[in-house]
């Protein structure tokens, strides 16, 4: 066979042909290849560049926002939609508030535990307070609403029921201090009480002149039954911060400066500050729900010195009617013809028997403040960063 020599590939066209258009093909390849590299190089220099402004600005947001706090849970959220309190004001579903007419909030809270015992007492306590300047809430112990609903303000009231709770249970639950950050100030009172001299916009008017964090209207001495000289009225004063006790236990003298001589309220009837009422919902224990003890220390609460800041107002004055409450309860008593009467007949007063279980509510009262004194001693001496601002003060008053 004779060899193929390159010149004859050459000289044959179509083998030229085919050679062309390879090398063609390759440049191209060659250029496409080149071009492409070119780009993603820039292309990889340019993102280099972005991950680097990205960092530094990724670092200076870490850098800025490092001291800002951060409410637990709202970690991933922009800080702009985070609503950090609320309040107990009640919203039409299809009106705007703005067209109402009272759009302006009330100012002021009071919150009052209540039982039907005392439907008429409470009505007179509500009506005391006007409406453009309180909001009331109603802590029902007894868990009957309904039968409150023919008073005139029922429907503007908030009602909370759960049986044999105390006010300071409900405060706990339902009066957290983000919930009522919006009020200036909170009533949080008993239901005997009697308020024929008593106007509440014109007590907050002196609460405010006298700088009083901390307060409670002063007790007709006369007419109430006192457990406290302190509570007790004074007459032509606007208001005391405290007493004198010059014989028995327990004595209270002019350089006193600790409770219950001097910064001292009782808890029948109390009202505070937004700020004192932030402090106090902390120190309110969950589950010691007479509160027994927290008046002792309320005065840490006082955004100042107790001294000062808690007292009790005398020209705007309540009536302590001392009723039964608490542990009192009424129960059809059982029969053993109760088959033989009607259900009219079978829940007669003549056929309900009255169980008083105040002396158990009462033990269990002192009980509990022996546990908050405890607590108390306990937090103090594992603290070593909290300082007693008036631990210095009553050394220097006990010698």
């Amino acid at each position: 066979m004779k060899p193929l020599s390159s010149a004859s590939i050459l000289s044959d066209p179509p083998s030229r042909s085919c050679l062309c258009s390879l090398f063609i093909a390759a440049s191209l390849i060659c250029s496409v290849y080149f071009i492409g590299s070119a780009s993603v190089a820039k292309e990889n220099k340019e993102r280099l560049v972005r991950w680097g402004v990205v960092n530094s600005m990724q670092n200076a947001v870490s850098n800025t926002c490092k001291n800002q706090c951060r409410l637990p849970g709202t970690e991933a959220l922009p800080q702009g939609i985070i609503s950090k309190t609320s309040n107990l004001e009640m919203r039409p579903l299809w009106m705007s508030s703005s067209k109402l007419n009272n759009p302006e909030s009330p100012k002021n809270l009071l919150a009052i535990a209540v039982g039907i015992k005392q439907k008429k007492i409470v009505d007179q306590i509500v009506k005391k307070f006007p409406a453009k300047d309180f909001l009331v809430m109603l802590f029902h112990y007894d868990s009957i609403v309904d039968e409150w609903k023919d008073l005139e303000w029922n429907d503007r009231v908030i009602h909370v029921s759960a049986v044999n709770q105390t006010k300071w249970w409900f405060a706990k639950r339902f009066l957290h201090p983000d919930i009522t950050a919006g009020y200036d100030y909170v009533f949080l009172w008993d239901e005997d009480i009697g308020v024929e001299d008593f106007n509440p916009n014109r007590y907050l008017s002196i609460v405010k002149d006298e700088g009083l964090e901390i307060s409670q209207p002063a007790l007709d001495p006369v007419k109430s039954e006192v457990h406290h000289p302190i509570t007790a009225r004074r007459r032509n004063s606007k208001a005391h911060r405290r007493m004198y006790k010059l014989k028995g236990s327990g004595r209270c003298y002019d350089n006193s400066t600790a409770p219950p001589c001097i910064g001292w309220v009782e808890m029948m009837a109390p009202v505070f500050s937004r700020t004192a009422w932030r402090c106090a919902w902390y120190m309110i224990q969950n589950d010691l729900i007479h509160a027994w003890g927290l008046d002792m220390q309320l005065g840490y609460c006082a955004q100042g010195d107790r001294t000062k800041n808690v007292g009790v107002v005398d020209s705007e004055y309540i009536v302590h009617l001392g009723l039964p409450t608490l542990g009192v309860t009424t129960e059809p008593q059982a029969s053993p013809n109760k088959q033989q009467f009607s259900k009219s007949e079978a829940l007669a007063p003549s056929q309900s028997r009255r169980y008083d279980n105040r002396p158990e509510v009462r033990r269990q009262s002192f009980i509990e403040m022996q546990i908050f004194r405890k607590r108390w001693k306990n937090a103090v001496d594992e603290d070593k960063c909290w300082i007693d601002p008036y631990q210095q003060l009553t050394s220097q008053t006990a010698h």
